[in-house]
């Protein structure tokens, strides 16, 4: 496994986990933070250390009718929007024509695949800067009785948008309180752009509260007495990661803006209380 740097509220441990990165099981060194010496276990990551990804956990989304945002990339498969290196994935934003679209993007899902109810779920990202960028870490429900969204809910672990570089957002979104009036909070680092280093954004989510983390400080909390709206976080959820280009939030990029821009993820982990 490749060697990380982690923040300083985070400790190195060496422990022997099974993984299931490359659709194989294998031998992995791994680090984990203090809050997780107690209480918790590995049940599923992808450290993205192989040479190709993991179709037996993501499939790749494609696509450019605006996803319900307005955005203007065109999700592909291509390696110039998504591909592993250097034992990283790689999600590049480009400004190129493709389709009827100006920008190219990648987004990759588990769903059908590796779906969850309850956890801490981390990944370790590099983000973008720019105006206009707007990479996302999120979960969202399995839709099974076709109840459609918000009520199928939804759990932003970390949005960024690229005019406000040192904030990342967490917020839910379910019956009541969704899009613009969704129930988030938001973590601005006291010096620097997101953009600068890696980070770990990060829930712990379980039947009465979901909690918020940036590098291991909480920063936001929600539970069924606190939403405005029907608390629909009891079912499985799966993992969503992209790189998206303008929207109704982040606005287009502007002359300001270069490309490409990539988000950089390291690995994501998901961990279960254990028994």
């Amino acid at each position: 496994m490749k060697k990380i740097s982690l923040p300083v509220c985070f400790i190195s441990l060496s422990l022997l986990l099974l993984t299931a990165c490359g659709g194989s099981n294998s031998l992995v060194q791994t680090q984990v933070t203090p809050s997780l010496q107690q209480g918790w276990e590995l049940v599923w990551a992808d450290e993205f250390a192989a040479d190709k990804l993991d179709t037996q956990s993501w499939q790749i989304e494609t696509g450019g009718q605006g996803w319900g945002n307005h955005e203007l990339e065109n999700y592909t498969t291509r390696k110039e929007n998504l591909r592993l290196e250097n034992g990283m994935l790689v999600i590049e934003a480009r400004k190129e024509k493709y389709g009827d679209n100006d920008y190219t993007s990648a987004r990759i899902k588990t769903a059908g695949l590796r779906e969850f109810t309850y956890g801490r779920f981390e990944a370790r990202i590099k983000i973008p800067a720019g105006q206009g960028i707007w990479p996302a870490f999120w979960l969202l429900g399995v839709d099974k009785s076709a109840v459609g969204w918000p009520e199928r809910g939804e759990i932003d672990i970390m949005e960024n948008i690229g005019k406000e570089a040192a904030t990342t957002y967490g917020t839910l979104h379910g019956p009541g309180y969704y899009g613009a009036t969704g129930f988030g909070g938001s973590k601005k680092l006291t010096q620097g752009k997101l953009a600068d280093d890696f980070h770990i954004y990060a829930v712990e989510w379980d039947a009465e509260q979901i909690r918020w983390y940036l590098d291991g400080q909480l920063y936001h909390q929600a539970s069924p007495a606190t939403v405005p709206g029907k608390w629909v976080f009891d079912h499985d959820f799966f993992i969503i990661l992209n790189l998206a280009i303008g929207g109704d939030w982040p606005g287009a990029p502007d002359a300001s803006t270069s490309f490409p821009q990539q988000m950089l993820v390291d690995y994501v982990r998901v961990y279960k209380r254990k028994t």
